[in-house]
């Protein structure tokens, strides 16, 4: 009967354990949160980063060359202060059609090959170094769209990139994070507390959670309002003992650590 209790308390010992390295995975805390930024719009750099200034957190820029041209020393200073710049290609190319009428035909992924588009993101990273002096990146696939017909332009790009972003809206548990289809929330006029929201979940699920913002304060139709923005970053701060606040790439290097086979 002794032994009978004694294997018992063992094994819940063991449970319990396991449970408390489950739920302070993310360097000790219950959830990993990245805010990522795409395109490099204009009101990134007025908008965002004096928020994220003042409250020291770090987030990760994905951005387009093309878009980025004219406020170059503006983006070198962005990343001396530890953002992370990422790969966003050389254009925004996107698959064009129906729903998509602004994709210039110049710019249309349908009258890309596959070698294109490779050669326009080896671009932008030789472009990013320019600008941070870094090798190591991470990219995003632009509007979600990961084939140039059926076939995956990010299989012969995976020694170029830790991982890559995509905009499926779902939450994952550090053991099953896709690094090459990592998912993410797109904000689309969210309010803060639907932002706080993301984060909760993300909390008792022990999940990574990655928000994707485009317009702040305008720059882009999938917009959130500056003082929304605020509010929800501001959230974040206070609750930093519970929350691992980073960019793509940290997040993603920490990752592997969970995933040496993958």
């Amino acid at each position: 009967m002794k032994k009978v209790i004694f294997i018992f308390l063992i094994s819940l010992s063991t449970i319990s354990c396991s449970i408390a390295q489950t739920s302070n995975v993310w360097h000790g805390k219950k959830c990993a949160v990245v805010l990522t930024y795409d395109d490099a719009i204009p009101q990134h750099l007025d908008n965002a980063i004096p928020v994220l200034d003042s409250l020291k957190l770090k987030a990760t820029f994905y951005i387009t060359a093309f878009f980025a041209k004219d406020r170059l020393n503006d983006w070198k200073k962005v990343a001396a202060k530890g953002y992370e710049l990422g790969n966003h290609t050389l254009y925004h190319p996107c698959n064009g059609g129906t729903g998509r009428e602004w994709v210039k035909v110049e710019y249309d992924l349908n009258h890309y090959t596959v070698q294109r588009m490779i050669d326009e993101i080896k671009m932008t990273n030789v472009f990013l170094e320019t600008l941070d002096g870094k090798k190591k990146r991470t990219f995003a696939y632009t509007c979600g769209d990961m084939k140039i017909g059926d076939s995956s332009f990010i299989e012969p790009l995976k020694n170029d990139f830790v991982a890559a972003r995509g905009v499926r809206g779902q939450l994952n548990s550090i053991d099953k994070v896709n690094l090459y289809n990592v998912d993410c929330f797109v904000v689309n006029s969210n309010t803060a507390e639907q932002m706080i929201e993301w984060v909760k979940k993300a909390e008792a699920t022990n999940s990574l959670l990655v928000i994707l913002f485009h317009g702040v304060g305008g720059g882009n139709s999938l917009n959130v309002a500056v003082n929304e923005h605020s509010k929800f970053l501001h959230y974040l701060k206070q609750n930093e003992k519970n929350i691992w606040i980073t960019t793509m790439i940290d997040a993603a290097e920490y990752i592997k650590q969970y995933q040496p086979s993958k």
